[in-house]
């Protein structure tokens, strides 16, 4: 085939640098000087652009390519196959979560686009009144479903719907937030701090005990940088109810 058949996707000065950077192998020439390329230099091109799109500089491309050197052409494309199948399936899940955003009718949260199980998660805590402390934890599950594993995030937030399923978990919810929405200017000593924690102990899911060892997490850089902005006596609280909740679990 001659060049412009085989730059399907790339332009033919793009094949020409592959050549001179050594990733695309010299095809031989006709007679009549066009170069002769063939299915193996489809299939070493194809390798290059799934490679480039997938975040790799040409030098660690040319390293891949060195272990590819000797391969039968049926494990090369059935290699290139298994990566195009990877990508169809997390353009499908992509396509998924945007059309369970799409379905949400504009009641998109203010957290802005997140998975269906934290929307779902968020649709149960919106039933309350407004609160500082609440609108913080939306923040950090904003945070978290952004960061974690789809299968841990599944996990979590499943593990937390349990505190918001009925009226009554929701109502217990947003009590635990009033409370420690009123410690925002008391002192780590106030009697309320105890009250608080107590409460926020017995709101927190036993489903949570069964995801993660929380003890050695009282002691956590990150806990301690997640709420190291809150006020004193609401940090103190936390810290009980993580102690608390803990011991529950013993």
């Amino acid at each position: 085939m001659r060049i412009g058949e085989l730059a399907v996707g790339v332009t033919t000065r793009t094949v020409r640098h592959y050549h001179h950077l050594g990733l695309l192998p010299e095809p031989e020439r006709r007679p009549n000087g066009y170069r002769d390329y063939t299915l193996r230099h489809a299939v070493v091109l194809a390798r290059i652009r799934r490679l480039t799109e997938l975040g790799l500089g040409l030098a660690e491309v040319r390293d891949v390519l060195a272990d590819d050197a000797g391969r039968d052409l049926a494990e090369v494309l059935e290699e290139l196959d298994t990566d195009l199948a990877r990508q169809e399936a997390a353009i499908r899940e992509r396509r998924e979560r945007l059309r369970a955003l799409l379905d949400q009718d504009g009641n998109l949260p203010a957290e802005g686009p997140v998975s269906p199980e934290l929307a779902a998660l968020l649709t149960g805590m919106a039933h309350g009144p407004e609160s500082p402390m609440a609108a913080r934890d939306r923040e950090v599950l904003a945070l978290i479903d952004t960061v974690a594993s789809p299968e841990n995030r599944k996990r979590l937030m499943a593990a937390l719907g349990s505190a918001f399923e009925t009226p009554a978990a929701v109502a217990r919810a947003h009590e635990v937030y009033a409370l420690l929405d009123a410690l925002a200017d008391a002192d780590p000593d106030d009697p309320r701090v105890d009250e608080a924690a107590r409460v926020l102990a017995d709101c927190l899911p036993d489903s949570l005990l069964q995801e993660a060892d929380l003890a050695p997490g009282l002691d956590d850089s990150f806990l301690r940088a997640l709420y190291a902005d809150v006020a004193p006596a609401q940090a103190e609280a936390i810290r009980r109810a993580m102690l608390l909740f803990t011991e529950r679990g013993r």
